[in-house]
C-alpha cells in the first residue's frame, strides 16, 4: 500500500516527515512538481491544471490517497478537483481542513451554525495565491464567529527556502512579520499557511513572540489522515514508496537531504 504527498516543491516534506512518524508502517510517494514551482505566485487555472497532472502521476503510482501537502494547491485547485475530477474509486484531501479543525475545535462534517471560538486575532501568513484565495477566511467564517484575520503574502520564503538560502529566508521572514504587526499589532494566533514555512517556525515565533500562538500544519495533518486511514483502511492504496519531482533530481535530492537531515533520493517523475 502507499498514500501520496504532493507539493510544488520541498515544503511538504514536513507534512511526510510528521506522518512517517505518526504512521511508521504505511509507505508513502512523494511527489514535489519542482519544474513548476513556487505556485505561489501563480493563476488558480494553472495551480489546477498542474497539481491534477501530479495527482494522476501518484494515481498511476498505485496510490488511492493522495494529501495535497501545498496550501496553494488547497486553496486555489482541491474544492475544484473533488467536485468534477477526482475518480470515484480516489480520495484526494487538503492540509488546511485539519489546521480548520484545530482552531475552532470542531469537525469538519459539524455544520451547526458558527460560533465564538478561543482566538480572536489571527494572523495568516502564506503564498500570495493562497491569500488572494481567500480559502482560510471561508472556512474559518463558516464555523468561527468574532475572528479577525489579517493575512500577509510572504513573498520570496518559498523561492529562498527551495534555493537553500536561510538568511534570506529569515530575513524576508522578519520582513513580514513587521508588516503584518502594521496591519494588526497584537495578534494572539497565527498560522503558517504553507508546508515550506514550519522550515522557519522558530524564525515566525521569535518574531511574533512567545505570546503569539503559532498553529504549524504538519502534526495536524499527520494525526488526521491517521483518523482517515482508521475510518477507510481501503484507501490505503497499493504502490511502492518512494520520492519522484518533476525537476532536476540531483539537485533536488541534495536539497531535500538537507532539509530532513537524512539521505532523500529523487527519481524523475
Amino acid at each position: 500500500m502507499a498514500v501520496g504527498i504532493f507539493d510544488s516543491g520541498l515544503g511538504g516534506l514536513t507534512v511526510l516527515q510528521a506522518a512517517q512518524k505518526r504512521l511508521p508502517d504505511v509507505p508513502f510517494v512523494y511527489l514535489a512538481d519542482s519544474a513548476h514551482a513556487p505556485y505561489g505566485v501563480r493563476t488558480a487555472d494553472d495551480i489546477f491544471d498542474l497539481t491534477c497532472a501530479a495527482v494522476s502521476r501518484l494515481f498511476e503510482a498505485g496510490c488511492d490517497l493522495v494529501i495535497l501537502a501545498c496550501n496553494t494547491a488547497s486553496a486555489a485547485a482541491l474544492r475544484r478537483m473533488q467536485e468534477a475530477w477526482v475518480p470515484a474509486d480516489k480520495r484526494v484531501l487538503g492540509v488546511f481542513v485539519p489546521l480548520i479543525e484545530a482552531m475552532t475545535e470542531r469537525r469538519w462534517g459539524d455544520n451547526s451554525p458558527p460560533r465564538e471560538v478561543a482566538v480572536k486575532h489571527v494572523a495568516l501568513f502564506a503564498t500570495p495565491a493562497t491569500v488572494a484565495s481567500r480559502a482560510f477566511q471561508r472556512e474559518l467564517a463558516f464555523r468561527a464567529i468574532g475572528v479577525d484575520v489579517e493575512a500577509q503574502a510572504c513573498g520570496g520564503v518559498v523561492d529562498a527556502i527551495e534555493d537553500g538560502d536561510m538568511i534570506l529566508a529569515e530575513a524576508l521572514v522578519r520582513s513580514h512579520v513587521d508588516a503584518l504587526r502594521r496591519k494588526m499589532p497584537a495578534p494572539d494566533a497565527a498560522i503558517l499557511g504553507c508546508t515550506h514555512y514550519p522550515l522557519m517556525q522558530s524564525t515566525f515565533q521569535d518574531a511574533l513572540g512567545a505570546d503569539v500562538r503559532v498553529f504549524s500544519q504538519a502534526a495536524l495533518v499527520a494525526d488526521s489522515l491517521a483518523d482517515y486511514l482508521d475510518r477507510h483502511p481501503d484507501m490505503a492504496g497499493t504502490g511502492t514508496a518512494g520520492f519522484l519531482t518533476t525537476g532536476d533530481p540531483r539537485r533536488v535530492s541534495d536539497r531535500a537531504t538537507q532539509f530532513l537531515r537524512r539521505q532523500i533520493t529523487f527519481l524523475s517523475a
